[in-house]
């Protein structure tokens, strides 16, 4: 049984399933008469306050303010990583999953905006952009060699391009009140960490903890704390003491495994716990749910395709060989998976609870049509693929 467990928790579709086992059962719970105290025990107060100090926020708060910003940590060491020697280190290696990280935040953005112009929802037009790394890799992993290595690193440098994109726009335009003075004590730290990196200096914690600063100060300037984890891995260095370990992935293994098997699974306990109510389904048809079920389930798929398309034919970049597009499209819909990161720029998008509510509906909807529709494709071009080629092998 211990083996079993440790080779569950090693696996790399393990963070994906559990993610899902917690999203079941925040919709259980939501459903259940334990619904009502549950929605309490989110929004009790938690931490202290001085005159000149505060930090008491609600438990929800603290989740998707404080745990989430360790996650936004992990996505910069991973996004600092890949630039400076993964597949985002050079510009024919970037240009691929760059281009189509554009396309399958363009176009779902755009499907949104044609649909909830001038309307109440239109602010909500960052919510299918967005990708959620966890459950998308979680089920190319489920699916093992049908999906060629390639296309596991497309979509995984896809991802984090489109992690990039998403931290982007919470920044510059999900921020409603700007408070300089805290943002210029936040933007002095992370200058001085950035120093200190300059100067050689390795100690990891002479670097976490100038981050929880920072991610006090964000908090209190308007901008959305997460952006501490991205400057606060911007910071910490690559190289460690010669011969030492490298003191950005000695960060990583140690946030890691909390991350996805304890950050990421209450985020979704928290923040999915959707009752089911007459007139939901029907919510659907309004152009908020339609918005963001045609920009994930087809918005996504189409905006890479084709910018990928695009990309190829210029020359600027090239496919993987022997990939066909329609494994391309494929790896598009498993872009439709936005879930987290959607019902995250969801909550930041709306005050109302029940634009929020009906948001994460049609996340949860698109997320599983898309999720479904990638993983039977990528299975049956993965088995005509195997097929072939141990035709081939016969014959050769």
């Amino acid at each position: 049984m211990r083996k079993q467990i440790k080779q569950f928790f090693e696996a790399d579709s393990a963070s994906g399933i559990t993610l899902l086992v917690f999203l079941i059962i925040s919709l259980l719970i939501a459903n259940s008469p334990l619904g009502a105290g549950f929605e309490a025990l989110l929004g009790r107060q938690v931490g202290f306050e001085t005159p000149s100090i505060h930090l008491k926020y609600s438990l929800l708060n603290w989740i998707n303010d404080g745990l989430m910003a360790v996650f936004f940590l992990m996505v910069g060491i991973e996004i600092k990583q890949e630039l400076a020697h993964g597949q985002l280190s050079s510009a024919k290696k970037a240009s691929l999953p760059f281009f189509a990280a554009m396309g399958g935040m363009l176009i779902p953005a755009g499907i949104y905006v044609l649909l909830n112009s001038h309307t109440e929802t239109q602010h909500g037009w960052g919510i299918p952009m967005a990708t959620d790394i966890a459950f998308a890799i979680g089920i190319l992993s489920i699916l093992g060699n049908r999906v060629p290595i390639a296309m596991k690193v497309f979509l995984t440098a896809l991802a984090i391009v489109d992690d990039l994109g998403a931290i982007l726009v919470i920044a510059v335009f999900y921020t409603t009140e700007l408070q300089s003075t805290y943002l210029l004590y936040a933007l002095g730290i992370f200058l001085l960490m950035m120093f200190m990196n300059r100067m050689g200096i390795k100690s990891i914690w002479l670097y976490l903890l100038p981050g929880l600063f920072i991610w006090y100060f964000i908090h209190h300037s308007g901008i959305h704390a997460t952006i501490a984890g991205v400057l606060t891995a911007f910071a910490i260095p690559i190289k460690g003491k010669q011969g030492g370990p490298s003191p950005i992935q000695t960060v990583e293994h140690a946030i890691s495994t909390p991350v996805n098997f304890i950050i990421m699974p209450l985020f979704a306990l928290a923040n999915t716990n959707i009752r089911f109510e007459s007139g939901m389904v029907e919510g659907l048809a309004s152009p908020l749910g339609l918005g963001i079920i045609a920009g994930l389930v087809l918005g996504k798929p189409l905006g890479i395709t084709l910018f990928s398309w695009i990309a190829v034919r210029l020359g600027i970049s090239e496919l993987p060989k022997g990939t066909p597009w329609v494994q391309v499209l494929a790896i598009g819909l498993m872009g439709g998976i936005g879930f987290t990161m959607s019902i995250f720029i969801a909550l930041l998008s709306f005050s109302d609870a029940g634009h929020q509510t009906e948001a994460k509906f049609a996340i949860l909807i698109a997320s599983l049509v898309s999720g479904v529709a990638g993983y039977l494709i990528l299975k049956n071009l993965g088995a005509y693929y195997l097929k072939k080629n141990q035709q081939s092998s016969a014959n050769g």
